[in-house]
């Protein structure tokens, strides 16, 4: 028994020691690995939890490669070892594609920050408020309270609209007057309501270009800045000042109107008509 133990431990004596010292020393560099990344992408401001994911699977890969150095000291053929993990890995990835997919999308999201939580953005043809950003998917509130979960591979492959991340936006108001009424009192009345607006922006300074001469109208804009969050405030609250001190003054928001004059054969009252249509 003594001959066999000894037998026994001069052939295997030396795999068992190097196999202690290779995960001695790989324990102690990959906890130094694992340090330096984290410090890396705290460095670039990741989100938390992508942090925690993505040192997790460094962590566990570089596990497996100690795994399989250690097999190899003990002379278990690695190669085939490897050959089936990727076989899984290739039958696993293929089987979960569109998770896979929407899973790196969620990385790069974290990382990138097209957008963060309490955010204001449009994406997919969606607008809301950003709830949560998670690896997979991420979730938007509706200005109606509804809660809406877009795939992150969805996210990553539509343009994506951001309407916090500047700090301020620009309010695009159209007023129409008729081409009877003045123009300086109409563009006097709208300056004088969007200045006298706390919430407008001394810089930029709001503009009031005479956008368009229409078939029917003369059309006025006023193009004031605010802060991202009073920006329907703004637009509402002008919108319903503009058309009250426009009536007050007279000052008439026509309809479209198109004169349709006929030609020809009927009575004098039928040659000309006029038909006005009811624009939005």
């Amino acid at each position: 028994m003594l001959e066999t133990l000894a037998d026994f431990a001069r052939e295997w004596a030396p795999a068992v020691i190097g196999a202690l010292v290779v995960i001695v020393i790989a324990r102690w560099v990959i906890r130094y690995a694992v340090k330096g990344l984290e410090r890396a992408l705290g460095r670039q401001d990741v989100d938390a939890s992508a942090v925690r994911f993505l040192v997790s699977v460094t962590k566990a890969l570089l596990w497996v490669m100690v795994f399989v150095a250690v097999l190899a000291l003990f002379g278990v053929p690695t190669t085939s070892f490897v050959a089936v993990l990727g076989a899984m890995g290739l039958a696993i990835g293929l089987a979960l594609q569109d998770v896979l997919g929407n899973f790196a999308s969620g990385i790069v999201i974290l990382v990138v920050k097209p957008f963060v939580a309490g955010e204001y953005v449009e994406i997919a043809g969606l607008e809301g408020t950003v709830k949560s950003v998670e690896i997979i998917s991420s979730t938007l509130l509706t200005p109606d309270n509804k809660r809406v979960t877009i795939p992150n591979g969805q996210v990553t492959s539509e343009p994506i609209t951001n309407y916090s991340r500047e700090g301020i936006r620009r309010v695009d108001l159209e007023f129409g007057i008729s081409y009877d009424d003045d123009l300086r009192v109409a563009k006097g009345v709208l300056e004088g309501l969007v200045l006298a607006d706390e919430r407008v922006l001394d810089e930029p300074s709001p503009m009031f270009p005479v956008l368009s001469l229409g078939d029917s109208s003369v059309n006025l804009g006023a193009r004031p800045w605010v802060r991202a969050e009073d920006y329907w405030g703004l637009f509402w609250d002008l919108t319903e000042r503009v058309k009250l001190e426009f009536d007050e003054r007279g000052i008439s928001i026509p309809y479209p109107q198109t004169d349709v004059h006929l030609q020809g054969g009927g009575s004098a009252g039928d040659q000309t008509a006029a038909s006005d249509t009811e624009g939005r």
